[in-house]
């Protein structure tokens, strides 16, 4: 079989276009040596390979990799070898770069994308045969509709693994996940491999970054922008400037920052970066519900987004002033403290006030919503005041960062057994209390059940869809430094007038 599925690799690649038919015996020879085989049977026997074959070719040559002793059976080992023979099917980083912007130029920014997003896919740098098991659903809500996704497509490390990488030698490089040197990089037990990688340099602000996809794609397009040198990330001045840059280079990109302070920041604050992507979220679509003008900055429009968050959105057509009346806000919120809010911009020397800047272009318009964030810790809420509180971490614990702003949920995996488990339970009316793993639930399930008539098997799949996105509405709006009463709305607006 493994004569076969090389065979297939090749049309695989020929017909995605990876493989130019002009290589296809060299791509058969080197799929040859990587497997230790000396000949290729009947080259010129007629295969075909569909696109959603891959997995199933990719699964028999691990299959066949590890009965040979090429490589150990594992998750993880077989992850790297897998990108390897993808490698072998891959055109060099210049010459990605170069039909990129040959389609930029010739054609337009979006068809360069489409390209370079199609390669991603075909590659397998994105997974696409994960990327489909992930559960995925959309919420209504007051605020719009809300996207839930229990992300499934990273696979766990086993148990082999983990003991392996326990005795590796630590390494500094690539220095992170986002650092440039990952690109083509093979990987090892607790990095992942990175050969089928391809990053497009983008020119913003006058600096050098890279754009490539997320592997773990949460959304349409999920890109990630990043320095070109592994600097930590500061919301500032330059920060709205790259943000806008990038938009006007690919317009039908949004583009945001996550904040750049513990508990309110993303996952990796040692790297500047920022995400995007050709989708619209739910925040992007609420309505401006109340207006405001800014003494001097009349000409921009200003606003309070319809949102559980406290997001100010900016709007014109000249991003400069934009830009400038991002800067006073940004420069004000850091300093800015209202004890009647409980908002305090800093205690014993630590800081607490940043932004989640996010940018986009909206017709002739370009806007920059400004999402107000605070990371002080008290006693009673020791992971954050402005964090879910502790009766929604059963569903959500973990920060809230740029894309749940935005409106999409990403819920760990624990939670779809835990699902499926709390249906069986509930719809056979179990003791929730008595299984250690369901136990966590049982408030919330009690506190919801008396909204329902009844709740049986026809329709306990809508009902906990319905009241884990009402779990999220509640998550962002624990996150929002002012609340949705009378009494925030006044805290808002104290700030709002003091911009002037």
């Amino acid at each position: 079989m493994i004569q076969t599925n090389i065979k297939k690799l090749v049309a695989y690649g020929v017909r995605t276009g990876l493989v130019p038919k002009e290589d296809r015996i060299y791509t058969a020879n080197r799929l040859l040596e990587l497997f230790g085989l000396d000949e290729l049977e009947d080259p010129e026997e007629p295969v075909s390979a569909e696109v959603e074959e891959l997995e199933d070719i990719l699964r028999d040559m691990l299959d066949y990799a590890c009965e040979k002793g090429i490589v150990e059976d594992s998750i993880v080992y077989r992850d790297l070898f897998d990108t390897k023979i993808m490698s072998v099917l891959m055109p060099r980083p210049s010459e990605v770069i170069r039909r990129f912007y040959e389609i930029y130029e010739k054609e337009s920014p979006e068809k360069a994308t489409d390209y370079y997003y199609k390669l991603s896919k075909d590659s397998d740098y994105i997974r696409r045969y994960r990327i489909c098991r992930d559960v995925k659903w959309v919420a209504p809500t007051p605020y719009g509709d809300l996207d839930i996704t229990i992300n499934l497509s990273k696979p766990e490390k086993d148990p082999k693994a983990i003991a392996a990488a326990k005795l590796a030698k630590q390494s500094g490089y690539p220095k992170c996940l986002l650092c440039k040197e990952n690109e083509g990089y093979a990987g090892r037990v607790n990095h992942p491999a990175r050969q089928n990688h391809r990053i497009i340099p983008v020119t913003i602000n006058g600096s050098q970054w890279g754009f490539q996809y997320s592997p773990y794609v949460y959304y349409n397009e999920h890109c990630i922008v990043f320095h070109s040198s592994h600097v930590p990330m500061k919301i500032e001045h330059t920060t709205f400037c790259k943000l806008f840059d990038f938009v006007k280079l690919f317009p039908h990109y949004f583009v945001g920052s996550n904040a750049d302070l513990p508990i309110v920041g993303g996952s990796i604050l040692s790297h500047d970066h920022f995400q995007g992507g050709h989708y619209e979220f739910a925040m992007a679509k609420a309505p401006v519900e109340e207006a405001f003008a800014v003494k001097g900055f009349e000409d921009v429009e200003a606003g309070i987004v319809k949102w559980p968050m406290s997001v100010i959105r900016l709007s014109g057509g000249d991003t400069e002033r934009i830009i400038a009346l991002a800067d006073v806000i940004l420069e004000h919120w850091r300093g800015y403290t209202d004890e009647a809010s409980f908002i305090y911009a800093c205690t014993d020397g630590e800081p607490h006030n940043t932004i989640t800047p996010i940018a986009r272009k909206r017709g002739d318009k370009f806007e920059l919503d400004l999402v107000l964030r605070n990371n002080i810790t008290t006693k009673e809420h020791p992971l954050g005041v402005y964090h879910p509180h502790a009766k929604l971490h059963h569903i959500k614990k973990e920060n809230i960062g740029l894309i749940e702003v935005m409106g999409l949920a990403v819920l760990p995996a624990r939670l779809k057994d835990e699902m499926a488990r709390l249906k069986e339970t509930i719809v056979n009316g179990g003791d929730l209390r008595a299984d250690e793993a369901l136990a966590k639930h049982a408030d919330w399930v009690e506190e919801f059940s008396h909204r329902y008539d009844r709740i049986d098997s026809s329709n306990i799949d809508g009902i906990l869809e319905k009241e884990i996105g009402q779990v999220f509405m509640e998550v962002l709006e624990d996150a929002g430094v002012y609340k949705r009463t009378e009494e925030g709305r006044r805290g808002f607006w104290r700030f709002i007038e003091s911009l002037s």
